[in-house]
């Protein structure tokens, strides 16, 4: 149901580059770039068919501002997925908002998550479903 989900950034140059690491650490690439006329919009995924992820400066020429409330989940198919990618996002100078770890009960349809912030303060969350 979900095309893309954009976020705001003030530093396009910055995000490319956080994001580059990041989702490439998940196989995905830019799949759609633009430049500075169109506020440096850029879009990473791994194909067409499925969800992808953009940044760009916003529109309106005002400062991007994190959201309260807002947040992107990233769904892996391993816990250890989610670790490495929680932890990669603290490398590239992300802020933890919540460890990787169980939320609810353990079990075959186990929420495993991670919460972290990019370079903007933008929330994001890397999850998996199922047992350990």
């Amino acid at each position: 149901m979900i095309g893309y989900a954009t976020l705001g950034t003030n530093d396009v140059d910055k995000a490319r580059g956080f994001y580059d690491a990041l989702l490439g650490s998940l196989g995905a690439g830019r799949i759609m770039e633009f430049g500075d006329d169109l506020g440096g919009f850029t879009m990473w995924g791994t194909s067409w068919d499925k969800p992808g992820i953009a940044v760009t400066r916003p529109y309106n020429g005002n400062d991007a501002v994190a959201g309260n409330g807002n947040m992107i989940a990233i769904t892996v198919d391993a816990r250890a997925k989610v670790d490495a990618l929680h932890a990669k996002a603290l490398e590239l100078g992300g802020n933890c908002e919540g460890p990787p770890g169980v939320r609810g009960e353990e079990g075959p349809q186990a929420f495993y998550g991670a919460y972290f912030r990019d370079l903007d303060g933008n929330k994001l969350c890397a999850f998996s479903i199922g047992g350990a």
